[in-house]
């Protein structure tokens, strides 16, 4: 019988979630110079489009229907 057949406590939930997160730190690295650049950059991209699609539908409101 393993921890996931019983009927799971506060405690065991806690516990199966930190043995999940310490399984997910152990595999990530830190990323290079390069692709920080590159998530940066393609982050910042989005956010500007995100942006400007909101701008456009704000201006776009205030034209018409107003």
């Amino acid at each position: 019988m393993n921890e996931f057949d019983a009927k799971p406590t506060l405690w065991n939930k806690i516990s199966i979630f930190v043995k999940e997160c310490v399984r997910v730190l152990k595999i990530t690295k830190k990323p290079t110079k390069e692709e920080f650049k590159t998530i940066s950059k393609v982050s910042g991209i989005g956010i500007l489009i995100i942006g400007l699609i909101g701008f456009i539908v704000h201006l776009a409101q205030q034209l018409f229907f107003k």
